[in-house]
């Protein structure tokens, strides 16, 4: 028996389990705890999630699981790697800001002794530098300004934050004491990613709002 994971995007589900007993033959649907499960006439099986880390609850028809998607009211993608981040905020299914960015973090290198320990201390600098400039821009975009800072209220934080790219490396973002809200909301899928540009952002962002389907064979 074998178990993966895919995405699907949600206006996608019908003609996905379509196609699921094309290739499996008829197909039963069924609620199993808070998911939607279809039963294929060679034993495959397949559970659907909502996106958003929804419960479903509803009748088990694809229509109906396709109208249960419900985004939250403020929500965000933080994607980040060594060198690299993008972070998105989304109100709905709108996208109300982003940014993506670059910094230089060198490589790996043979050399030994002092001059490996300059470059480790250099690495890790440049390193530490890139993930700043990342919380500076998840704070301004995920939690927001205060109203000392603006003059007026700031957009609230999001309920729900959706990460991706070097685990490593988005927790050390996270670990940011002003981003303490957002990090108690990550949920969702974790994301995949290349080095974060603003195609793999705009990517991640479907993604997240994909519900996530298990296949077991």
């Amino acid at each position: 028996m074998s178990e993966r994971t895919v995405l699907v995007p949600v206006d996608r589900v019908a003609r996905w389990l379509e196609n699921f007993g094309g290739r499996h033959g008829a197909v039963r649907l069924t609620l199993e705890g808070v998911e939607l499960l279809a039963s294929a006439e060679d034993g495959t099986r397949a559970r659907l999630r909502l996106p958003f880390a929804g419960d479903y609850a509803g009748a088990p028809d694809a229509a109906s699981f396709t109208a249960a998607v419900v985004p939250p009211a403020a929500w965000g993608v933080l994607l980040v790697r060594k060198g690299g981040f993008a972070v998105a905020r989304l109100e709905g299914a709108e996208l109300v800001g982003s940014k993506t960015g670059r910094r230089h973090v060198q490589g790996r290198t043979k050399a030994g002794g002092q001059s490996q320990q300059r470059f480790a201390r250099r690495r890790g600098n440049q390193a530490r530098q890139a993930y700043e400039a990342a919380a500076e821009h998840a704070h301004r975009l995920l939690v927001g300004s205060s109203p000392a800072e603006l003059g007026s209220p700031g957009p609230t934080p999001v309920e729900l934050l959706v990460c991706g790219g070097d685990r490593a490396a988005v927790d050390a973002v996270l670990a940011e004491p002003r981003l303490r809200a957002v990090a108690a909301v990550r949920g969702g899928p974790w994301l995949d990613v290349p080095d974060p540009r603003r195609s793999v952002l705009d990517q991640a962002v479907l993604d997240a709002g994909s519900a996530l389907v298990t296949l077991t064979d």
